[in-house]
């Protein structure tokens, strides 16, 4: 690949620099706007950024840039928190060439519609020369999918009143929150609307699209929309039903349905601590992620809702519409970033408004999300024609598995994915099986794997530790004192409510009854306490 890029030198797809020690984050940023740029306009599937060649003489020289390796993969960070939309490199290669290390930067071409910028300015090339992008290249990417995107189509019946005016104040704070290194609060809630609107990538020259409706427009004027349902529906299952319809705006109504789910909290034991910890059954920032890749995929022309499903241990996410590009795992990794998009003008003005934070990550984060909450991996479910599922556990598939999370905290994440699927008793490759056991990961044979005994016995001698260990007397008597200081008295019921599960787990449940009938008599006799009620309906108090 490097002796074809010499051969054909630099073009507007490919730059050649020395870059002996260093380089400036800020112009390979440049670059990185300007290749992407060209990258789309000439229908290429990326762009090359070359370090390590004169760029005169196209001899190879070598260069020393961030020769640690972990410095030279965070610059893909780098370039992703200054690129718009949050995109970076698809790989850095590093070649040991004989006549010097080089390294080649894989820049993917902007997705279709969607130019990419550079701290808030489009590049291009104007041939080996860095320049802004002009207005005709930038209409010119701007327009690749508006005749055919559904989200783009401006709405001739809508008007600026049919947007709700709250949905309207929260849009302008999390756009100010996404450029607060550039343009602060009082600037952007000072804009006319339509200014706002079209610099969010909401309207077409003032005029209201679908986009804007969707994400802003009031609950009465989704009849505008009409026969496409602008609606999410949340249903309870189990033993206990309940659902709920929620309309536009969906800037405000994702939230809405977010605090419709039970979100208990769980007791969990962290690494190297003997007291548990609660932690939410399902984190606000990963449901809320998934409900938004929802809304921003969903086929709206199927004329179906978006559908969140409520089980007791799990959510389940519907959106209509196949899986648009490639396949969940190749986004999982965090290298695959689409080029194409059912809805780009959606898309872009819900990452203008911070609604997704990333393009092409949001898979990856709720995969890391989940592994620092020790539950198991979410499971896309494609077997439907036309149709995604995803499964959000708000559990403990296998407790070997999140204890074993618990103690390595340091598990690489195909490692953890890999572990995942032997809890779900699912396939994984030779290689990766190979790996886990000689980590000491897992035991078994070939298909019927398991979470090492040895790993799991280590985290499950604290959990049962803290689980099974009695604490003494005075510990339940203070806990028992202090409830009747507040509610002045209690009767056998509530004390048994107060009190049973918080007694160690090795006792049974007549052991544990026993255990409360003797601290009551003690504290009688101690005088601490006394019967205000009756002896058939005792109701114990403090004594004077």
């Amino acid at each position: 690949m490097l002796q074809e890029l010499i051969t054909t030198w630099e073009n507007e797809v490919v730059e050649f620099k020395q870059a002996s020690n260093d380089y400036s984050t800020d112009d390979i940023g440049k670059y990185f706007s300007a290749l992407a740029n060209e990258a789309n306009l000439r229908g290429a599937e990326r762009g090359w950024l070359v370090f390590g060649v004169n760029n005169k003489t196209r001899a190879i020289v070598g260069t020393d840039y961030r020769t640690q390796k972990d410095r030279l993969q965070s610059l893909k960070q780098q370039i992703a928190a200054d690129a718009e939309p949050r995109v970076t490199f698809r790989e850095i290669h590093e070649l040991q060439h004989i006549d010097g290390r080089v390294l080649l930067f894989e820049i993917p071409a902007a997705p279709l519609g969607m130019p990419i910028a550079w701290k808030g300015h489009y590049y291009a090339r104007a041939g080996e020369s860095l320049s802004p992008l002009g207005l005709d290249k930038l209409d010119e990417i701007r327009g690749q999918t508006l005749s055919q995107d559904w989200s783009a189509q401006v709405v001739p019946a809508a008007t600026l009143a049919d947007l709700d005016e709250t949905a309207v104040a929260k849009a302008r704070e999390s756009f100010a929150r996404k450029y607060a290194n550039r343009i602060g609060l009082p600037e952007v809630m000072g804009w006319p609307l339509s200014t706002f609107l079209d610099r969010a990538r909401l309207t077409q020259g003032g005029q209201i699209t679908r986009t804007a409706l969707l994400l802003l427009g009031k609950a009465e004027a989704a009849y505008l929309l009409s026969p496409h349902p602008a609606q999410m529906t949340w249903s309870l299952e189990g033993s206990e039903r309940a659902y709920e319809h929620f309309g536009l705006p969906f800037l405000l109504t994702t939230t809405a349905l977010y605090q419709r789910i039970r979100n208990i909290q769980l007791r969990i034991l962290p690494q190297n601590e003997l007291v548990p910890v609660e932690v939410p059954k399902y984190d606000q920032k990963i449901v809320l992620e998934a409900l938004h890749n929802c809304i921003a995929h969903q086929d709206y022309r199927r004329n179906g809702r978006v559908v969140v499903k409520e089980q007791p241990d799990r959510l389940v996410f519907e959106n209509q519409g196949s899986f648009f590009e490639g396949k969940p795992d190749d986004y999982v990794a965090g290298h695959k970033t689409p080029h194409r998009y059912r809805n780009p003008f959606l898309v872009q003005a819900m990452v203008e408004l911070n609604m997704i934070d990333t393009m092409g990550y949001g898979i990856r984060d709720m995969y890391l999300g989940q592994a620092r909450r020790y539950f198991p991996m979410p499971d896309y479910d494609l077997s439907e024609p036309g149709e995604v599922k995803m499964t959000l556990y708000g559990g403990v598939v296998d407790i070997a598995y999140s204890r074993l999370l618990i103690q390595k905290t340091d598990l690489p994440l195909a490692d953890v994915l890999a572990l995942d699927r032997v809890q779900k008793k699912l396939p994984i490759p030779d290689v990766a099986a190979t790996r886990l056991r000689k980590a000491g990961l897992i035991e078994g044979r070939k298909p019927n794997y398991f979470v090492s005994a040895e790993i799991a016995a280590a985290t499950a001698s604290k959990a049962d530790y803290i689980r099974t260990r009695a604490f003494d007397d005075e510990h339940y008597a203070k806990l028992l004192t202090e409830y009747l200081k507040k509610y002045q008295r209690a009767n056998r019921a509530e004390i048994n409510q107060l009190l049973l599960d918080k007694l160690s787990d090795a006792l049974t449940e007549e052991q544990k009854v026993k255990k409360i009938d003797n601290l009551l008599t003690k504290l009688r006799r101690a005088g601490r306490i006394h019967n205000a009620g009756s002896r058939g309906q005792p109701a114990w108090a403090l004594a004077e």
